[in-house]
């Protein structure tokens, strides 16, 4: 492998780092938004589990702008929108309507589109 091989490898495989970090996020902001869904009444430790998870997610979304270009990563973080339906209909039993499942494959086809390009040298 030459070092301009090298170098591309080594950006692929930052970027899906970063990738990867994003949709951690993503799905820390469904969890904590579920856990208070889910709290019942008041409950401090559902607060602080809630925050707990929030504050993962902000972490590894700090991480992954350390590991990509700005403009492919921070719409992975879009990806809250269908792990929350996902969430919604496995967890909370919610009816998910056919519409709202296209949206939900546009939303993951765009996140795809512009992942591929972040790929370019």
């Amino acid at each position: 492998m030459n070092s301009r091989e090298s170098l591309l490898v080594g950006r692929f495989s930052n970027t899906l780092k970063g990738v990867f970090l994003m949709l951690l996020c993503a799905a820390c902001l469904c969890l904590g938004q579920l856990i208070w869904k889910l709290m019942p009444g008041y409950s401090l430790a559902y607060i602080a589990a809630g925050f707990a998870v929030y504050g993962v997610g902000a972490l590894s979304m700090i991480l992954a702008y350390r590991h990509g270009e700005l403009s492919v990563l921070q719409p992975m973080n879009s990806m809250s929108y269908v792990f929350s339906l996902i969430l919604a209909a496995l967890v909370l039993h919610e009816r998910v309507p056919f519409t709202t499942v296209i949206g939900a494959l546009l939303i993951v086809s765009g996140v795809i589109v512009m992942g591929l390009s972040g790929r370019k040298c």
